[in-house]
């Protein structure tokens, strides 16, 4: 997205205020829940490099090959809650929903976050099923 198109993670503000903060420059997410949108938002961009940094090193795969994946078309982002449970581990639960090859799907998850130094981290989560 340019500067001023709306963010991809929903949150009615411009990219350049949301998530491009954090995806285009070496800002930290202040929150979980911020980097939990950026995340959906490197997702929808394609930004494995973002993804693969905000990856908790302890659970980080060795790569992603997003490209190489079915086209997922992401849908859009429902964050349901956030809670801070210390201050240096977090959980978010969001719904995340897209479309690959014309079929709808959604991702229910509860994901887990840890702070090290200034920095969040997803680490993982546990899906939610219908």
């Amino acid at each position: 997205p340019t500067m001023s198109q709306p963010c991809p993670c929903g949150s009615a503000q411009d990219y350049s205020l949301c998530c491009g903060r954090y995806l285009d420059s070496d800002l930290p997410a202040p929150t979980a829940e911020a980097l939990m949108r950026s995340r959906y938002t490197a997702f929808v961009l394609g930004r494995e490099a973002y993804l693969l940094a905000t990856w908790h090193p302890d659970f980080r795969p060795a790569e992603l090959n997003l490209a190489s994946e079915a086209q997922t078309k992401w849908l859009g982002l429902d964050v349901r809650h956030h809670e801070d449970l210390d201050p240096t581990r977090a959980i978010v639960e969001f719904v995340a929903r897209y479309k690959i090859g014309g079929r709808a799907h959604r991702l229910h998850e509860t994901s887990r976050f840890v702070r090290i130094g200034e920095h969040w981290h997803y680490t993982d989560g546990d899906l939610h099923q219908r």
